[in-house]
């Protein structure tokens, strides 16, 4: 299994990941699901102006790298891609990219929605939230910790 984890500013081009997959993977691949999460403009009732990522290098990669793992212990998966953006973020940008590929369709759906669930509670990043006239540390939810919980069962 091929499995790139890449944490960075830039911007990333969900196509580009796509055709450099099926470049990796040839014919062998029969199903690739992905995930993009963007920056939302709200919060609960407020307005959100902007979004602060940071992570502490080294350690970001390796927590997003066992989730990876996990997921490939799970399902027969050809290859994983995770980019994750630090940084200043403004709402609508792009955050977060998750595609996975496998021969058959319900393990790269299932492999893709677990690494998401994952990645919002055991991921080490710190996320500060701007909005007009204050700032917040956004921490993991319940709903979070409920969907990771389930894949515990």
């Amino acid at each position: 299994m091929t499995a790139i984890v890449r944490v960075q500013t830039e911007d990333f081009d969900v196509g580009v990941e796509l055709v450099e997959l099926r470049s990796r993977l040839g014919g062998q691949v029969g199903a690739v699901a992905s995930f993009v999460g963007l920056v939302r403009d709200r919060h609960d009732a407020s307005s959100v102006t902007g979004l602060y990522l940071e992570h502490y290098p080294g350690m970001t990669e390796k927590s997003l790298q066992a989730i990876v793992e996990q997921a490939h212990d799970r399902w027969p998966l050809l290859d994983v891609v995770v980019v994750h953006r630090v940084g200043q973020l403004l709402p609508a940008d792009q955050i977060v990219f998750v595609q996975v590929a496998s021969k058959h369709r319900a393990a790269a759906f299932a492999a893709c929605e677990f690494v998401m669930d994952f990645l919002k509670t055991d991921a080490v990043f710190w996320k500060r939230e701007s909005q007009p006239n204050a700032e917040r540390w956004v921490e993991s939810t319940e709903d979070d910790g409920a969907r990771r919980q389930e894949w515990e069962c």
